[in-house]
């Protein structure tokens, strides 16, 4: 048999290994009809809606995709960049900054590479890049520090279907959750004190996690307890008494329960009690996006500003930060040992 190249005019020049980081993804564009290509994508995806497709599909189809873009496009209008999507834009940032400082602690032996599962940069895409660069190692990292089937698991699905085409796949590690991770702990606390030395602490701190239908955590999901593992530490992390920190759960979808409490009431119940100063952290988004810009900032803050509160203060996600690209790096290479030399990290 002979073949076309030989081996030795194959050589690989450059990193074998991969960090990627996978994000939820965006609309191309704050309109309806992106929304709506975006939302079919999304909505479709059977670890996002646990219904039985026969009879999801015609509410998808008939009424959520006919009524729902308009409104999202709305709100996507209000915090849209001349870059673009602040998730989409931050990401980016972020996975750069990641490159960076793992090409110090390297040696420039690992990328990274970004992709989000939902949206333009898909999973798959990415994946066959790496690829054709000569990537044979790959540790997975969704931006999601707790683990939910409808986000972490859904990466984990759109991964291993990347990987069935490919001839040789890499080989693979993966990070399913670090919501107890030390260093995004500190990285948080060092947001929140950061935050309180330049405008001062409010009455409350109220952490929001994005929601789940109960019956998710009913059948086996980690997140419910994950959220609350987080707030544990955070609380105790800046010694806060336990009626001073609040959990809630934001961005229902449908008629079924959803994790409680719920956020928006949570806000509005706060305020109507006497609450005059609240701060509201979002420790499950690696990355400002809508959830947290739009609904969060803008939304809640007016619903409580409106119900007779003086002061709400959104503290951002850590997004490109040092403290959260340190965080990363460090829990990427603890997973990379073994396939990045010791002799090349840089300590």
């Amino acid at each position: 048999m002979r073949f076309v190249n030989p081996p030795s005019d194959n050589r690989h020049e450059g990193p074998r290994t991969a960090v990627l980081l996978v994000n939820l993804g965006t609309p191309a564009a704050p309109t309806a009809d992106a929304v709506r290509e975006y939302l079919a994508e999304f909505l479709a995806d059977p670890r996002v809606v646990e219904l039985p497709r026969v009879l999801w599909w015609p509410v998808l189809h008939g009424y959520v995709l006919r009524t729902r873009p308009r409104r999202s496009a709305e709100a996507y209008a209000k915090i849209w960049t001349h870059e673009g999507s602040p998730l989409a834009v931050i990401s980016t940032r972020l996975a750069q900054a990641l490159q960076t400082e793992l090409a110090r602690l390297t040696g420039g032996a690992v990328t990274v590479a970004l992709a989000m599962r939902y949206g333009a940069d898909a999973i798959g895409d990415t994946v066959q890049r790496l690829q054709e660069q000569g990537v044979r190692r790959v540790l997975l990292l969704p931006l999601y520090p707790q683990y939910s089937g409808a986000a972490t698991g859904s990466v984990l699905d759109a991964f291993a279907d990347a990987l069935k085409p490919l001839r040789w796949p890499p080989q693979v590690r993966t990070i399913n959750d670090y919501h107890d991770d030390a260093r995004y702990l500190a990285a948080l606390v060092s947001s929140v004190q950061a935050h309180w030395s330049r405008h001062g602490r409010a009455q409350k701190l109220l952490l929001s996690f994005h929601g789940l239908p109960e019956r998710s955590a009913r059948a086996g999901d980690p997140y419910f307890n994950q959220c609350h593992e987080t707030a544990f530490r955070l609380r105790d992390a800046l010694g806060l008494r336990e009626d001073d920190l609040l959990v809630a759960f934001q961005s229902r979808l449908g008629r079924q329960r959803w994790l409680q409490p719920y956020t928006q009431e949570t806000v509005v119940a706060m305020a109507r009690e006497g609450v005059k100063t609240l701060d509201v952290l979002c420790p499950g988004f690696a990355v400002d996006c809508l959830e947290t810009l739009e609904e969060i900032a803008l939304r809640y803050r007016a619903a409580f500003l409106v119900q007779g509160g003086e002061r709400f203060d959104y503290i951002p996600a850590l997004n490109d930060s040092l403290e959260h690209v340190d965080a990363l790096a460090q829990l990427a290479l603890a997973q990379l040992q073994g396939w990045v030399s010791p002799c090349a990290i840089s300590r």
